[in-house]
């Protein structure tokens, strides 16, 4: 399984807030990329092996090139600390075709922008298109501090400038994100967006919860989460080729397919991406992932082959 990949250069590399490392990626003939949603991300081929997603941050309608914002995150498991040391402008870079996981939904009313540090990223580009759209929406970009925060700059500038709200940790209380009255003070039919870090991203949809917003008008992106990979041995049929596989106790079915000759396309391996999503056609998954809704888990015909396991000794798969 492979993905069609674009070979493109940085044309414009700088630093901004604590480490947030903002590229400008074109065509070096400069001709026009391929078209993204609002939403999107694409992935970083930065090293044999090493493929990181990041949101794409621009214009959706600047065809000429893709921004991302990339936070330098020490302890990440290398597509950071990558991009930050070997991406300078001039760098080729291949770059996968872009891909929407957290669309805008035509039908809201109302949109609310929740973007908690670099979680701002796929926020910006989908202000961009709600604006250009003439549709009703706010963005509201959380942080630790002024000087922790990147694309304040940008957004002071932007044509939607009169409906971004910045809360800081260290401001005063009166700043501070209130999503009682934010939620309270909507109008029908308002739909949520928010992308973070866990913690932030699991208080925001705790409270969109309690205070009544149905969940399929509550819309995530997670960057990135700890799942336990771990657990009792179990089967796995590829139902494409009949091959069968058992999968060990510390190993991923991804690993297991591997050792009969079955590669499976990764990117954050993480349950976060979708990427690996795969259709079960027999048995119980053990959902492990952040990627499907709690509805998706519990109709147990998808699976992320990255992180999730089996609750029944046998899983038969469409692959």
């Amino acid at each position: 399984m492979t993905q069609e990949t674009l070979t493109l250069v940085v044309a414009r590399r700088r630093v901004e807030g604590n480490g947030v490392l903002l590229l400008d990626l074109v065509d070096r003939a400069g001709k026009p990329l391929p078209p993204f949603e609002a939403g999107a991300h694409v992935d970083l081929h930065l090293a044999p092996g090493l493929v990181r997603q990041y949101s794409l941050c621009g214009d959706p309608a600047d065809r000429g090139r893709y921004r991302l914002g990339i936070l330098r995150d020490p302890g990440s498991r290398g597509g950071s600390v990558a991009a930050h040391d070997g991406l300078d402008e001039g760098t080729e870079v291949a770059v996968g075709l872009p891909r929407n996981l957290f669309p805008l939904a035509d039908s809201a009313a109302h949109s609310l922008l929740v973007g908690g540090g670099i979680g701002i990223t796929p926020m910006i580009a989908m202000a961009h298109a709600l604006a250009a759209a003439g549709r009703s929406f706010e963005l509201h970009y959380c942080g630790r501090s002024r000087e922790a925060c990147a694309f304040l700059d940008e957004l002071a500038g932007a044509p939607f400038r009169d409906r971004v709200a910045l809360h800081l940790d260290d401001g005063p209380a009166g700043q501070r994100l209130d999503l009682p009255t934010l939620l309270g003070g909507s109008p029908a039919g308002t739909h949520l967006y928010v992308c973070g870090p866990t913690g932030f991203m699991e208080w925001v949809i705790g409270e969109a919860t309690r205070l009544g917003l149905p969940d399929d008008r509550i819309h995530r992106e997670y960057f990135q989460a700890e799942a336990a990979t771990g657990g009792d041995a179990f089967e796995v049929v590829a139902n494409r080729s009949g091959k069968r596989v058992r999968v060990e106790g510390d190993e991923t079915i991804v690993q297991a397919l591997g050792r009969i000759g079955i590669k499976v396309q990764m990117s954050c391996e993480q349950g976060v991406c979708g990427t690996c999503l795969c259709t079960v056609l027999e048995g119980t998954p053990d959902h492990r992932d952040v990627f499907l809704t709690d509805e998706e888990k519990a109709d147990n015909d998808q699976i992320l082959l990255c992180c999730s396991r089996a609750r029944t000794g046998t899983l038969v798969l469409d692959i």
